[in-house]
Formats: C-alpha cells, structure tokens, sequence
C-alpha cells in the first residue's frame, strides 16, 4: 500500500514543500520528480505523484510556487529563470532531485516528469549536467535553440496534443532533435487530444486566469489518449530508471 506526506525539503532559498508519495515496500525504488503545470501544486499534481507511487516510484512534488506570491508572478519569475536556463525553479528542482537520490529507499537513479509550464522544464532538465536519469515531457515548450542542445542528454518521453495549437509542430521537431542528437526516445502526438490532456484538475481548482485561457486553446482532460500516454511513460522509466540502471 503507498503512503503520502507534505514535507519540507531543504533548499538554496529555504524550506520547499513537497508532495511526496511512496511506493510500497522498503525498496529501493527509482524516484521521479514531478513538476506540476502553470496552476501550482494541486490535487492533480498530487495524483500524478500517487499514479507514479503506484507503479513502485518514489515520486516527491515541489511546490514551485509556494512563497506566497501570486500565480501570475510565479509565472513571470519562471520564465526568467527558463529563458535564462538559471535561477530559483531550477535551484528548486535539482534540490528536490537531490533529497530524492539520498532517501534510504531510493535507488539513486532520479527521472523528472512535467506537464505544461511543468513539461518545459523537463525538456530543459535532459542536457547531462542536470543530472537526472529520465525525462517525461508532457506538451512543453521545446527550448529555443534545438541545434545541438540534446548532446548528450537523458533518455526522453515525450506527449502532445494534435489539437494544441500553442505546439504545432512540436512533436515532430522534438523528434527530429532528439533523433540527431542519438537520444533514446519516445514521442507521440494524439491527433483527437488538446493542451493538458494528462491533467483532470477539478473545476474548482481552476483560476479565473486559466478558465479564460482555455477559452481559446482546447485544453481538456482526454482519458482515451492519457490512458495511452501513461503506458508509455511506465514503459519508458521502467527502461531507464531500472533499479541497476542495466538499460
């Protein structure tokens, strides 16, 4: 049976809370470091974790946005830091990682998981010097300058909606990236899925900002193509998160 609990992990800046769920059994386990999507950590972002724990992860989800500032300041501040590859999310992020790798029931093997603003942050997380082991991307804005940023980067999962028009393209660039850069991967697009068709957050849940937003690009949960997207996900990590790191 997994368990779950709000703790506080230590960072550059201070105390950052996470979600963490753990799968049954001593272990050890691979971890995943789940990134939540421009909402904040929500109900969904904690059931994503739970979903992970399931299948035997140690799964932990940071707060990114945590410190009392509003939503559209945390966004504004994220985007700083992602358009300069630096800065508090990212110091944030690979504390988490961090703290994960040393828990007694971890393997030492760490991937990340992202959705949305989340999933941009994955793709950025693959280059080596970030040190983790795995990524899951999940309809992310691909960085700037593909040519060349994948040398050497982690394996990558990565999800997209044909209906999103804020990444058309994007699957198949990310492809072709990866693929030039000899990056094992997996990539797929689901021509019937919009934005945000991992992500069932509750109508209450929802901030007037994103209710707005979604007005205008289709973002709606798609069990049919989550359920498909998951599988592959497990597949992927259970690859290369394998408790010798053998693949």
């Amino acid at each position: 049976m997994t368990t779950s609990e709000t703790i506080a992990v230590p960072g550059p800046s201070g105390a950052i809370q996470a979600y963490v769920a753990h799968p049954e059994g001593p272990g050890p386990h691979p971890a995943v470091v789940v990134i939540h999507d421009a909402m904040g950590l929500r109900s969904d972002t904690r059931n994503q974790a739970d979903w992970l724990a399931a299948h035997g992860y140690l799964a932990v989800a940071p707060d990114l946005f945590g410190d009392g500032r509003t939503i559209t300041r945390c966004l504004r501040d994220a985007i700083r830091d992602y358009s300069r590859w630096e800065g508090t999310v990212f110091a944030d992020i690979e504390a988490v990682r961090d703290w994960a790798r040393e828990q007694k029931e971890a393997s030492g093997r760490v991937g990340v998981i992202g959705y949305c603003f989340g999933g941009g942050f994955a793709l950025m997380l693959a280059p080596p010097e970030r040190g983790f082991d795995a990524v899951s991307a999940n309809y992310g804005r691909l960085p700037r300058d593909l040519d060349g940023f994948f040398a050497g980067a982690c394996p990558v999962v990565a999800s997209f909606g044909g209906r999103d028009r804020s990444l058309r393209g994007a699957a198949v660039r990310l492809e072709q990236a990866l693929e030039g850069a000899g990056v094992p991967h997996d990539v797929a697009e689901y021509p019937t899925a919009g934005h945000g068709f991992l992500n069932d957050h509750g109508p209450g849940e929802v901030p007037a900002l994103f209710v707005a937003l979604g007005s205008m690009l289709p973002t709606a949960y798609d069990p049919v193509a989550a359920e498909d997207a998951r599988a592959r996900i497990l597949n992927f990590f259970d690859q290369y998160l394998s408790r010798d790191g053998s693949a």
